[in-house]
């Protein structure tokens, strides 16, 4: 066994080994709510918590909370369904395809848009690589991949490898993304395996890969996420940040600068910044309302060097990746940077603010979507 998945044996996992973070009064409700979205924090992750802080990011990011019980929204914000082709693979847009490729990670985010499924159940799991690479030949508009899930890289190594054999084969894919949150909450899990490292450098020479993961805020760009990013780096591999925007965690805009400029100082590339989803038990303890959130964004962006706000930020929406580009005194203007649909690609539209609305309705037919205002509460 490697050192570090002897590490992950010390993982907290039970209500009562954090009787000294929460409420005595909580803990029946907080059982609950682990016996469906379950807790576990690898104790490298648990130890950037500050114990006497009970406003600490890094404890809003891992730690079960009584808002948990709070079952507004919804359990699937972005249409996954919809676009699910056969068990564990999405095709959305024309030249990307994902694969949930394990219901698994290191550690169960609290904010995680994938309740329904992460740690919970694998009936969405992607179990049959034949068909997975059958429909991939078949697609020849499909020029990358996205392995995700859970967290591609909870994969044993041999399973990795087996995806990075059978996909590298393919011509017409371009490159290969892992979506990873391992640097973040257990980066040993990249610079101990000295398997997993050749794998990654031997198939890199072969077909572009990307690590897409998901640093929220600068205190965990940690010594030893450092030293993960830099091997991956070393290698030629490319390393892209996807921040999400959390109330109570980096909804200040000195926050978001510092993580960014922490970040490109080591060679990884702000790549979105996402409003968070409307998702059932996630809404309404960390998502901002639009209006505000594009002002604390714009405002990171005014201390912020050049490379360091080369992010957009977005909503994954079911019709698509759409982009809040700008904002008047009355009005908010967004654009499809990604869209489903070819009707939708490139469209900009505008829409009066209401600084209570926090996601864009996603019921209205596109006439609606342009002159109405489709604003979700």
């Amino acid at each position: 066994m490697n050192k570090w998945e002897d590490g992950l044996k010390k993982n907290i996992t039970k209500v009562d080994e954090i009787s000294q973070l929460i409420n005595k009064d909580e803990i029946a409700d907080l059982k609950e709510v682990t016996s469906r979205f379950p807790m576990s924090i690898p104790q490298y992750y648990y130890d950037l918590i500050d114990e006497n802080d009970p406003e600490d990011p890094i404890r809003k990011l891992s730690v079960p909370a009584i808002m948990e019980t709070d079952t507004s929204g919804e359990m699937d914000t972005s249409g996954e369904s919809q676009n699910t082709k056969f068990e564990g693979v999405q095709h959305k847009y024309n030249e990307t395809m994902l694969v949930l490729t394990t219901n698994a990670c290191f550690m169960y985010c609290r904010h995680c848009f994938r309740k329904r499924l992460v740690g919970y159940t694998n009936s969405e799991v992607s179990k049959r690589m034949d068909d997975t690479v059958d429909y991939l030949m078949k697609h020849k508009e499909i020029n990358n991949i996205l392995l995700t899930g859970g967290d591609s890289f909870a994969l044993s190594t041999d399973q990795i490898e087996m995806y990075l054999e059978n996909l590298t084969k393919v011509e017409h894919l371009d490159f290969i993304r892992f979506g990873t949150r391992v640097p973040v909450v257990y980066p040993m899990r990249i610079y101990e395996d000295q398997k997993l490292l050749e794998i990654l450098k031997r198939y890199n020479q072969v077909k572009q890969l990307m690590i897409v993961t998901q640093f929220n805020h600068p205190v965990e760009v940690t010594d030893e996420a450092k030293k993960a990013i830099k091997m991956l780096l070393d290698m030629g591999i490319t390393v892209n940040n996807q921040m999400v925007l959390l109330k109570g965690v980096n909804d200040q805009p000195e926050t978001i600068a510092d993580l960014m400029s922490k970040l490109t100082a080591v060679g990884v590339t702000p790549y979105y910044v996402f409003q968070c989803r409307p998702v059932s038990r996630v809404k309404n303890q960390f998502e901002l309302p639009l209006s505000e959130a594009y002002d604390i964004v714009e405002n990171a962006k005014k201390i912020m060097s050049g490379p360091a706000k080369r992010f957009k930020f977005a909503m994954s929406h079911p019709r698509g990746k759409i982009e809040i580009i700008g904002k008047t005194e009355t009005q908010m203007i967004f654009k499809f940077h990604q869209a489903k649909a070819d009707a939708d690609k490139s469209m900009v539209f505008i829409r009066d603010i209401n600084e209570s609305a926090r996601w864009l309705d996603y019921d209205l037919n596109l006439v609606d979507y342009i002159n109405m205002n489709c604003f979700c509460f």
